[in-house]
């Protein structure tokens, strides 16, 4: 089974117990919902341990190169801009929530302002963005 459950703040993880507590807190989340507890049907290891392994935002960036362990490469936001918050470059205005500090760069994957995960909506509105400066 695998499980990815939430994703919580890496700096909560500058603690070596933090791991254990956030592991201890999802099986107590699940076993809320089971009518027995998810650890009673886990393999066990020869020391006893549960065959269970758990990543936080520090394991995903060292091992992944994901920034803050975020699969969508920084902190998810509203999917709309604040005012005076989404630039753009230059003389052009931030329209489709792709838009970056440089001109001929786009966000279209799953952290771009509008849409993100694996919705399509960046690379569409990344498309759209291209097709209005022509």
């Amino acid at each position: 089974m695998t499980l990815f459950g939430l994703h919580m703040p890496a700096r909560l993880f500058t603690d070596p117990s933090a791991k254990r507590e956030a592991l201890a807190r999802t099986l107590a989340s699940i076993d809320s919902v089971l009518a027995e507890p998810i650890e009673d049907c886990l393999l066990r290891a020869p020391s006893g341990e549960p065959c269970l392994e758990a990543k936080t935002p520090l394991d995903l960036e060292r091992e992944a190169g994901l920034p803050g362990g975020h699969i969508f490469h920084h902190d998810l936001s509203w999917p709309y801009g604040e005012e005076g918050e989404e630039g753009g470059h230059g003389a052009r205005p931030a329209q489709w929530g792709v838009e970056t500090a440089h001109e001929r760069v786009l966000l279209c994957g799953a952290g771009a302002r509008r849409g993100g995960g694996v919705s399509g909506i960046p690379g569409h509105n990344a498309a759209m963005a291209v097709l209005g400066r022509t």
